[in-house]
């Protein structure tokens, strides 16, 4: 029994160890292998540049908000010209009005009268006849021919235009005197003026809803909140106008 236990061959301890332990080295090395191009100091606006596919990513300079984009739309861009000129409209009336409750007489004062002719067509005054003004009270019309006096004046009427009253001088001349404005007199002018703001109002909403109904844009989407907030904005534009005036003719 002695013999034979010494007859069979012991393996050296030191192989054994090294077949355990090389591979534990071999794998962590690999784990942590970088690619041949590769950098780990990629600067992070680079990497977002990329987007999150690599190859093909969207820039993120690139990307436009919602808001914007609606707002650079054909749709909103006409809707906000139509909208800005109702605007503008009831400034240069305001204007207007405000030159009479100042108790200067200018000829833009019949600015608003229209004239029907004979084949009803409807045409400015200054088209029809000049306007002057006579010891700085007086306007006074002359019409380019005989045959437009009663036009001219039923057009003056039609205007509706507060302490406005013609009166015919002969059959070529139309005078109007203009009195001194009172509180009365002003307030009146308001008045118009708030006919004409709820107008102008009307006009605004008109183009907004018209817009986004022709768009055929959902209720609840970006798009009619962005509308929501012109349309907002140019009727906080009439009520800073028409609050103005009111200051201005010190109206309480």
């Amino acid at each position: 029994m002695s013999l034979l236990r010494l007859a069979i061959p012991l393996r050296p301890p030191g192989l054994i160890l090294a077949k355990r332990s090389a591979p534990t080295g071999l794998l962590l090395v690999r784990t942590y292998a970088k690619g041949k191009n590769r950098s780990n100091n990629e600067p992070a606006e680079e990497k977002l540049a990329k987007g999150f596919g690599g190859k093909g990513g969207v820039a993120t300079s690139s990307l436009v908000p919602g808001s914007q984009a609606i707002q650079s739309s054909e749709e909103y861009t006409q809707a906000q010209k139509k909208m800005q000129a109702a605007v503008d409209w009831f400034r240069k009336e305001v204007a207007s009005l405000e030159t009479r409750a100042s108790g200067r007489v200018m000829p833009s004062m019949l600015d608003p009268v229209r004239v029907e002719l004979k084949d009803g067509e409807r045409v400015r005054l200054d088209e029809v006849a000049t306007v002057g003004v006579r010891d700085g009270s007086t306007l006074v019309v002359t019409v380019f021919e005989e045959s437009a006096l009663k036009a001219v004046e039923q057009g003056i009427y039609g205007a509706k235009l507060s302490s406005i009253v013609p009166q015919r001088q002969d059959s070529r001349t139309i005078k109007i005197p203009i009195p001194k404005p009172t509180v009365e007199a002003r307030t009146s002018l308001y008045t118009q003026a708030n006919r004409q703001a709820e107008d102008c109002r009307n006009q605004i909403r008109k183009h907004q809803v018209g817009t986004v109904k022709k768009a055929g844009f959902e209720k609840r989407s970006k798009e009619v909140e962005e509308f929501q907030k012109l349309l907002e904005k140019e009727l906080g534009e009439v009520d800073k106008i028409l609050a103005q005036m009111k200051k201005n003719l010190g109206i309480r």
